[in-house]
């Protein structure tokens, strides 16, 4: 028999998922410095949009593939370990940027990159689902990406100032030693606690079939897994659109320097983590009025896939801050629905299966990336601008909200997806 784990102190709880949100960040840095300082990398090593674009894919790509083995692994080794190996590997990696010198160099990097934060997903997912009850998840989901949106809008102000003094190699770097950091403040607070073990969380002993209803077969298999994954992979390839090109939109548009790119930058960002916070906050909210899970997930999805679809008309703008603040609310809406399909998987997936669940939903949103990343560059060396790009990235939303109702018409939380409060 296991005896059931102490309770968490509520403190404790949220110190320890405040401090892997802050590890998130680190490990996400890499995006908007890729992007913030591409007129640095392109000079240094002689890139195309198109080689830009290509760059982009194949960190995506690794990711993409590495989400297919990391659910695989944060299931099998628990929050704290999976912890423990995800933030060491994705450190080093992004400090192996300080030593590219060569475009084969930097793809390296990248690939290093790629394929070790893919662990961040699942462990943060699994993390929500190990130490919050059903009805707090939605707002923890929120909080994670209102810190991570913080992060992202400091970083147009940080970065330049450490490209001047570093370069764009040291601000790499700089992650990397951050990632280390929030490490260290990790394992001080997770030590003796039972919850982030790969330990059973209940003195019940699971039944015969246990081993074929959780293989990877059982997964693929469900209709709920297919209705996740390709929606986050039609709404993630505006996310990754935006995130990769953003900031060169604006340099084309309206001539802004890397400097000037900061402040529309933050507004982007800021609208991404208000509305993952609101989105959360109000899920919350319905929930424990009463709502059930389904009128709330796809209620929430539904506003944010409108909120989204007036994205083309930043094209018919001629004034700057109409669309710098157009551009945080559709971020605001991205945030919104990808939180309600997060909250979905911890709603019908069984805690076991949560970390594989949410990888390949991750894959699937990568491989969305990669997609729009090279159909990116293309786009824009072929003279055709942004108007195709924002035109689907307007009706992405919609798109997956049909696709994920027409396979899992109601959601139904599992018994096994309930888990037991920390």
């Amino acid at each position: 028999m296991v005896t059931a784990p102490s309770p968490l102190s509520n403190r404790l709880r949220w110190s320890l998922f405040t401090v892997l949100c802050i590890a998130g960040v680190f490990n996400a840095m890499d995006r908007p410095i890729i992007a913030i300082l591409k007129p640095d990398m392109m000079a240094d090593f002689a890139w195309s949009d198109s080689d830009f674009g290509d760059l982009a894919a194949v960190t995506q790509f690794s990711a993409a593939f590495a989400f297919l083995f990391t659910g695989w692994l944060v299931d099998r080794l628990g929050v704290n370990r999976s912890m423990q190996v995800g933030a060491s590997a994705w450190s080093l990696a992004a400090m192996a940027h300080g030593w590219a010198m060569t475009t084969a160099h930097v793809v390296a990097a990248r690939i290093g990159l790629g394929v070790t934060e893919a662990v961040q997903t699942p462990l943060t997912i699994k993390t929500v689902a190990t130490l919050f009850p059903p009805d707090k998840r939605s707002f923890a989901f929120g909080f994670a990406t209102l810190l991570a949106g913080a992060g992202t809008i400091a970083m147009p102000f940080i970065i330049p100032a450490l490209a001047l003094a570093v370069g764009w190699r040291g601000a790499l770097v700089a992650g990397g030693i951050g990632g280390f950091a929030s490490l260290v403040a990790w394992m001080w607070l997770a030590r003796g606690v039972v919850q982030l073990r790969n330990a059973a969380p209940t003195d019940v002993v699971p039944p015969a079939d246990a081993a074929a209803t959780d293989s990877y077969g059982a997964i693929l298999l469900s209709r709920s897994t297919w209705a996740i994954v390709v929606a986050k992979a039609l709404s993630d390839m505006t996310w990754w659109f935006i995130n990769f090109w953003l900031a060169d939109y604006y340099r084309r548009e309206f001539g802004l320097s890397t400097l000037e790119l900061a402040v529309p930058l933050a507004i982007a960002f800021a609208g991404s983590g208000l509305g993952a916070l609101l989105a959360g906050w109000a899920s919350t909210r319905l929930l424990e009025a009463g709502w059930s899970p389904n009128r709330v997930r796809k209620g929430m999805m539904l506003v944010c896939a409108l909120i989204v679809a007036p994205l083309p008309l930043v094209l018919a703008l001629d004034s700057f801050w109409p669309v710098a603040v157009m551009i945080g609310v559709v971020m605001a809406g991205h945030q919104g629905f990808s939180l309600s399909l997060f909250s979905t998987i911890t709603d019908v997936v069984p805690n076991a299966r949560v970390g594989r669940v949410t990888a390949l939903g991750a894959f699937m949103g990568n491989m969305g990336g990669v997609a729009i990343s090279l159909v990116t560059g293309r786009v824009l060396d072929a003279g055709f601008g942004f108007v195709p790009l924002f035109i689907f990235a307007a009706a992405s939303y919609l798109l997956a909200l049909a696709w994920f109702q027409w396979l899992l018409p109601e959601i139904r939380r599992d018994e096994g997806a309930l888990g037991r409060a920390a």
